[in-house]
C-alpha cells in the first residue's frame, strides 16, 4: 500500500486494524507525498506510521542503524543515531531536549506501553542521557519555560544534503486532521526556510558531533 513505501525499514510500519483506517492512511499518504517540505505522521510511541519523499531525502545521507533510523521511529533517531547530530543542528538543546520532554509526558500519559518502556530502558542504559533525562530535564525546562518544549511553531536548526537548502532553519508545524488523531497518530511538517549564509572562519572547520552518548546538558 502506499503507505508502506518509501526506503527499506528495519521494521514493519504500524498499520491501523479497521479497512477504513487503512484505506483513509492511503489516500493521506498521496496527499503527504504531494507536499514539498519533509513530513510525516506518527503514533504515541514515535513509531512512523508515513512520511513523504522529502523526508526520506532530508535523512538520506544516514547510515543504518538497527533501532533508530527515521523512517521507523524519531524519537529514538533523534536520541540514539550517531549520525543524528549530522542533520539536525544544535542537536542537544533544539532537538533532544524537546523531544525528552515530550517522552516523559507520553510515559506519564501510557506508563505500561513495552514501547515506551523500551525507549526507557535504552535511555537509561546510557549514564549522560539518563542523567540529561532524570536531572537535566527539569533544570532544563524550568530555565527555557514551557513553550521551549513544544514542537508546534518551534523554529530549529537543519543541515540538509542538498545544497539548495544546507545549513538552514526549520519551522515545525503540527496539522493532525481529527481523523488522524481519532487513530492516536501525529503529523508534523518541517517548513525549510533558506539556506543560511554565514561568512566561513579562515583556518576553522565545524563539524557536526557524533557518537551515542552525544548528551551533555544535564
Amino acid at each position: 500500500m502506499a503507505y508502506q513505501a518509501g526506503w527499506q525499514r528495519s521494521q514493519p510500519r504500524p498499520v491501523p486494524e479497521s479497512l477504513e483506517a487503512q484505506a483513509y492512511l492511503q489516500d493521506y499518504a498521496a496527499l503527504l507525498e504531494a507536499v514539498a517540505f519533509p513530513s510525516v505522521v506518527f503514533d504515541h510511541r514515535w513509531d512512523v506510521v508515513l512520511s513523504n519523499a522529502a523526508f526520506e531525502t532530508l535523512f538520506r545521507g544516514v547510515g543504518p542503524h538497527p533501532t533508530a533510523m527515521p523512517g521507523d521511529n524519531f524519537l529514538r533517531f533523534v536520541l540514539f543515531h550517531p549520525d543524528a547530530a549530522t542533520v539536525l543542528g544544535e542537536h542537544e538543546s533544539s532537538w533532544c531536549l524537546p523531544m525528552l520532554a515530550h517522552f516523559a509526558a507520553a510515559v506519564e500519559r501510557h506508563g505500561q506501553d513495552r514501547g515506551l518502556q523500551s525507549i526507557r530502558r535504552d535511555i537509561a542504559q546510557d549514564p549522560i542521557m539518563e542523567a540529561a533525562y532524570r536531572q537535566g530535564l527539569p533544570h532544563w525546562i524550568r530555565a527555557v519555560g514551557p513553550d521551549a518544549v513544544e514542537h508546534d511553531g518551534a523554529v530549529r536548526p537543519l543541515v540538509h544534503p542538498d545544497p539548495r537548502w544546507g545549513r538552514t532553519d526549520c519551522r515545525i508545524v503540527g496539522e493532525t486532521p481529527k481523523a488522524l488523531q481519532d487513530m492516536g497518530y501525529t503529523r508534523m511538517t518541517l517548513v525549510l526556510r533558506e539556506a543560511r549564509r554565514t561568512p566561513a572562519t579562515p583556518g576553522r572547520t565545524v563539524r557536526a558531533g557524533r557518537g551515542a552518548g552525544h548528551l551533555r546538558v544535564v
